[in-house]
């Protein structure tokens, strides 16, 4: 049966354009239905990792993103006096994804380089103004009818990931339900145009005041962010009202130094969908996941579920790995998103204290945690792959692979591709790795390892003997590919 595209994505945004472009750049043939019909112009998800920014590099845009971005060496959480309870510090340092460990980004400048880079792709196309209405599978691929200017029309496509948000009409249409993980906190989001920085915090906060727990954070290029929790009693339309936002932004003394871009209500919500396929539909993104914005995961989610969708789907469509490699796509990433969201509960349950008497209590714990010199400096670590396609039992299986640069500020993930990488010692003598031999070779120490292979999307498949990691790769893949 004939195709009209092998992956058609519904929804044009960061997930959406960003797996668009790393299919086609491994030749796969790719069609967007995006509803709307222009980017969204108005700032939304604010914070990039390392390993989102290196997602970005592959997607041949993360030098564009970073000249709009900005970096705060501190993420610090006060109490109502202004005392300090938790620092995060040294945000603004390479981490090992090779970029900045936090960036703070300008979404719509993001998606534009995207879909700057997808215009470049020969094998991807961007359909503005098209709204899929409804979805037919079958064990061939599936059949979509969508709403386009030039009135109804069908595509056939061999798989359909729905990036499409948050309210998801696919995931509806499938009937697939969500893991609610009980956060759900109404909050005022305003994002200002800065015309004097000199009056603005220089670290991104949390405010930790049962009379308003508050949230303010540097923003892309010339925008800051005041986000503010909407207190039991009060109403949107009232703390949407312009003398309302002036009182509460008067304890800040910015008047004359921003001007207000955006207002928008939003629940923060958490909660996972409890399947990510069925049959040859995908979630990808906040379709898949939600989160409460304190750890900043959001945008980076929906990168992670991009990147490792893109190889495999790519490995399926060329007929180089079995339909079943894709069942493994949940098996990795739900366990990282799970802990992502659990990261940002705990932040926003420290934060969201309406109680003086609970905040009085936290705040005894965090200076008691604070003298004893037991409290955190920095996030945890995310967990590592645990199943799916990693050799199992091999050391740093699963593990985050590190980008390192060599002295011209060139990454490894340059000199290789798209992947994936056999590095054994011996090449680390001779072009092109000789530039990266010291930390390359560190690693291997560290591991205890003569190679290591590592897959499409950065992770480690296995370490150990050079033919042996070739042999295990080639069968996982021919085999189930889980």
């Amino acid at each position: 049966m004939a195709f009209d595209c092998d992956v058609l994505i519904s929804g044009g945004g960061p997930t959406g354009i960003t797996l668009a472009v790393l299919l086609a750049r491994r030749g796969v043939k790719v069609i967007v239905a995006e509803k709307e019909a222009t980017i969204y112009p108005m700032p939304r998800a604010a914070h990039l990792d390392h390993e989102a920014m290196r997602i970005l590099q592959e997607a041949g845009v993360a030098d564009a993103v970073m000249q709009t971005s900005r970096r705060a060496a501190r993420y610090d959480f006060l109490n109502a006096r202004g005392r300090l309870l938790l620092r995060f510090d040294g945000a603004d340092q390479i981490g090992p994804g090779g970029w900045p460990l936090a960036n703070m980004i300008h979404q719509p400048s993001v998606e534009a380089a995207l879909r700057q880079s997808l215009a470049a792709c020969q094998t991807a196309t961007l359909r503005c103004q098209w709204e899929l209405l409804d979805v037919a599978t079958n064990g061939a691929g599936v059949t979509a009818r969508l709403a386009t200017p030039d009135g109804e029309r069908s595509l056939r496509a061999r798989y359909l990931v729905a990036a499409d948000g948050a309210r998801s009409p696919v995931r509806s249409a499938a009937g697939i339900g969500f893991d609610d993980l009980d956060f759900e906190e109404p909050w005022l989001v305003l994002d200002m145009l800065v015309d004097d920085p000199s009056q603005l915090p220089t670290s991104n906060l949390q405010i930790c005041n049962p009379a308003r727990p508050t949230t303010c954070v540097l923003m892309g290029q010339g925008r800051h962010r005041w986000e503010l929790m909407i207190l039991p009693g009060e109403t949107a339309e009232q703390v949407s009202e312009d003398a309302f936002i002036d009182r509460l932004l008067e304890p800040w003394n910015v008047k004359g130094a921003v001007r207000l871009e955006r207002k928008a209500v939003y629940t923060f919500r958490a909660r996972i969908a409890q399947r990510w396929r069925q049959g040859p539909v995908l979630l990808a993104g906040d379709a898949a996941h939600q989160t409460p914005p304190f750890a900043g995961q959001g945008m980076c989610a929906g990168l992670r579920d991009a990147a490792n969708l893109a190889w495999k789907l790519a490995s399926v469509i060329k007929g180089q790995a079995p339909d079943a490699l894709l069942d493994s796509y949940q098996v990795e990433r739900e366990p990282h998103v799970r802990a992502t969201i659990a990261m940002a509960i705990m932040m926003g349950r420290m934060v969201c204290t309406i109680s003086p008497w609970s905040a009085f209590v936290r705040d005894l714990k965090f200076r008691l945690g604070r003298a004893l010199g037991k409290l955190p400096d920095g996030p945890p670590s995310y967990p590592p792959i645990s199943a799916g396609l990693i050799l199992a039992g091999s050391p740093a299986a699963g593990c985050y692979f590190p980008q390192p640069r060599d002295a011209n500020g060139a990454g490894l993930d340059a000199v290789l591709g798209d992947g994936p990488w056999l590095i054994t010692r011996s090449d680390l003598a001779a072009p092109p790795l000789a530039s990266f031999a010291d930390p390359l070779g560190a690693w291997l120490d560290a591991h205890d390892a003569p190679a290591v292979l590592v897959r499409p999307d950065r992770h480690v498949f296995a370490t150990g003997n050079p033919d042996a990691l070739r042999q295990a790769w080639a069968a996982v893949l021919a085999t189930k590919g889980r």
